[in-house]
């Protein structure tokens, strides 16, 4: 039996929409991508959305709408994928890592002992689909002693009056929190649409808006789309129209417009995504919980408690007891069955590039224990129960054959999902 980590779920549907776009012969940037947006903010309820060609060139531009410059600090969990971390580089700024809970998402706390009047953004990583504290967070940058130490230097931090909080969603959309989307409980949250993704438009991703009250919405929505196009006030579209040709540069911009062609894999997805894909993902998880709950070593990650609720991006679960080494060979004997299984992620101190800029593992222990124990297996609509009853069977025969197994079940959680 061959099982793939995570395939694209490409059905007629995507095909059809696909084949329109070819015939309709418009495939930049158009009504599709319109169409898209639209279909995120009845998604989301979000007050605008902005699909862009990529998370890491959305989080680019959010950071530099909002000014962010050398001499800046941008807070960013370490136990994350490269990109929310080079995004902050890009800028010319640093990123001040802090450590994870063991829920994998940023600590609270660890952020708040890292501020410092040179914090202008925390990037606050949805990890596998299960929201961040937000309403902490919140809290924290808007607390009384927070807000004194910021020093705005842009017309946008003017106008905020404090940190961002942008919530890096690239694993959350259909995440909820409190009863509403995840979205909404940050300033700016991003979505990522690679091709591994919950909604896939083969590259792409999505920024959307849900700023205060004193910024806005439609202005901001008008700027950033033109800030997509090199700064261009007429997309290819506009200017495609008879008498259209003439347009203007009105600011140096990005060229990281999403075209039609991308988008209309992600609009055949997402029209189906909370009544189908979505719901099918958490029948697997559910599968697998169950399938592993009496297992001693099992820790469950976290699915819904609550007030919050994962979108099931991943499975992640962690084996209690056994080493780095040990998960690896777990991994290699899986991989041998024909399950493809992957880990997310290698935290960032950990990586070459990081470490020669001075990041340490060692001032990121939980990051390091939720790593070296991790293993994500495969999760996705079209993946069948015999095969998720082979995966389940395969793996307690090999954690099992290959650890001492502790003597005690691990402790339940509020965070595990439901039988």
């Amino acid at each position: 039996m061959i099982i793939p980590f995570s395939p694209p779920h490409i059905d007629q549907s995507v095909v059809d929409q696909v084949l329109d776009t070819l015939k309709n012969k418009w495939v930049t940037t158009g009504p599709k991508v319109k169409e898209l947006e639209q279909e995120i903010l009845s998604l989301t309820k979000s007050d605008a959305a902005i699909c862009v060609n990529s998370w890491t060139s959305g989080a680019i531009l959010m950071l530099k709408w909002y000014g962010i410059k050398p001499g800046d600090e941008v807070i960013v969990p370490a136990y994350t994928y490269c990109a929310t971390a080079l995004s902050v580089l890009h800028c010319g700024a640093t990123p001040v890592m802090v450590d994870v809970q063991d829920d994998f998402n940023i600590d609270p706390e660890k952020v708040r002992n890292a501020i410092t009047p040179r914090t202008k953004a925390i990037i606050a990583v949805d990890f596998s689909g299960w929201p961040c504290d937000y309403d902490v967070l919140k809290a924290i940058i808007t607390s009384p002693k927070v807000v004194k130490q910021f020093k705005p230097e842009t017309s946008k931090q003017i106008a905020l009056g404090r940190i961002l909080l942008i919530s890096d969603a690239a694993h959350s959309i259909g995440s909820m929190y409190e009863g509403v989307a995840a979205a909404k409980k940050s300033d700016v949250t991003i979505f990522s649409f690679h091709a591994v993704k919950n909604i896939t438009t083969a590259e792409g991703g999505c920024i959307c808006l849900n700023l205060p009250p004193v910024f806005n919405v439609q202005e901001e929505y008008s700027y950033l789309k033109m800030y997509t196009l090199n700064g261009q006030n007429k997309d290819a579209l506009a200017k495609s129209k008879g008498g259209g040709w003439r347009y203007d540069i009105l600011f140096q911009g990005l060229k990281i417009n999403m075209p039609d062609i991308c988008a209309a894999i992600g609009l055949a997805q997402i029209k189906k995504y909370n009544d189908d894909l979505l719901p099918a993902r958490k029948i697997i998880a559910k599968q697998y919980y169950n399938g592993f709950r009496e297992q001693k070593w099992f820790v469950s990650p976290p699915l819904i408690d609550i007030h919050r609720e994962s979108c099931y991006h991943l499975f992640p679960l962690r084996i209690k007891g056994i080493s780095e080494d040990q998960r690896d060979t777990i991994i290699d004997e899986l991989t041998k069955l024909g399950i493809s299984v992957n880990v997310h992620f290698i935290p960032l101190p950990m990586l070459t590039f990081f470490k020669k800029i001075g990041y340490k593992i060692e001032d990121y222990p939980v990051a390091y224990k939720n790593y070296s124990t991790e293993i994500s297996l495969p999760i996705y609509p079209n993946l069948s129960p015999k095969e998720v009853k082979f995966i389940i069977s395969s793996l307690i025969k090999i954690v099992n054959s290959h650890m001492v197994v502790p003597q005690k079940k691990v402790a339940e959680s509020s965070l595990l999902m439901p039988v």
